[in-house]
């Protein structure tokens, strides 16, 4: 399976960065894995919510194919456990999706257009994390989906 993560700005923690890292590393043997990092907009309080959500959904849907399977990870997403998670990328995989593109937004959420071009919308808790820790979750739940697949002890 290919995997892409769109995210809008960079990872600057230096401990994510390591971990991100870290899990890349752990996922490359299993499934091909990019990230594509859209750089902020700055709007230095001149620009609207709605006009800063809009702008970065262009650059988004920019960086989309026409075939793209696109997840969002929204707030209102569908909830799983990891095994749930796996059991989401095992159907897809039974389906014959070969490639997901999931999508971590800006702070304001996504512009109607990138939610009306999504397929699903996932949710990993009613909490909400930083964009930056939002992708080391991320990437270490899909190499968990990944350990329980190939009942590797990393789950337990």
């Amino acid at each position: 399976m290919k995997i892409k993560v769109i995210t809008i700005g960079k990872t600057a923690e230096k401990y994510l960065i390591t971990g991100i890292k870290e899990y890349e590393k752990r996922l490359s043997r299993f499934i091909s894995f990019s990230w594509d990092e859209i750089p902020d907009i700055s709007s230095r309080g001149k620009t609207s919510t709605i006009e800063l959500k809009e702008r970065e959904g262009d650059l988004i849907l920019k960086k989309l194919k026409q075939s793209d399977i696109v997840v969002l990870f929204d707030a209102k997403g569908v909830q799983y456990s990891s095994e749930g998670f796996y059991n989401w990328f095992e159907k897809k995989a039974l389906t014959g999706i070969s490639s997901i593109t999931f999508v971590v937004g800006g702070a304001y959420g996504f512009s109607d257009s990138v939610y009306q071009r999504s397929n699903e919308k996932i949710s990993f808790s009613k909490m909400t994390f930083s964009h930056q820790m939002i992708r080391l979750i991320l990437i270490e739940q899909i190499y968990r989906a990944y350990s329980i697949k190939h009942n590797l002890p990393y789950h337990h």
